[in-house]
């Protein structure tokens, strides 16, 4: 089966369907929890609080929030855990919701593009 997965801020209108996991480590500001349509919230492959505050706080430039993030995604199960049961879901595209309000530098897309090299080595 062909998968893909793509980034899509939370809060936009244009909502794609597919297996759909919110991947922030808080709850979005403004979102009641039954309004979000997902199918589960993982945040054990969001960034640690420690990392999170550390970018956010502008201790961190972009590439380094990255570097470290890729390292405890790669000392962590919870990539292939999630990818796990992305695939037992039986929906071929999995859509990683994400707070953030920049779209270009965000967890999501590195998270992304960790599962997708991840699901490439797997196949």
């Amino acid at each position: 089966m062909s998968t893909d997965i793509i980034t899509v801020r939370l809060y936009d209108d244009d909502q794609p369907a597919g297996y759909r996991v919110l991947v922030d480590r808080l709850w979005p500001r403004g979102v009641a929890k039954d309004s979000l349509e997902h199918d589960e919230w993982d945040k054990d492959v969001a960034p640690s609080a420690d990392l999170r505050k550390r970018f956010h706080g502008g201790d961190l430039t972009f590439h380094n929030f990255s570097q470290a993030y890729r390292k405890e995604l790669r000392e962590s199960d919870a990539p292939g855990a999630l990818l796990d049961r992305f695939a037992d879901s039986g929906e071929s595209l999995l859509v990683l919701l994400y707070g953030a309000k920049d779209r270009e530098q965000n967890h999501a897309l590195v998270l992304a593009d960790v599962l997708t090299t991840l699901q490439e080595e797997r196949s």
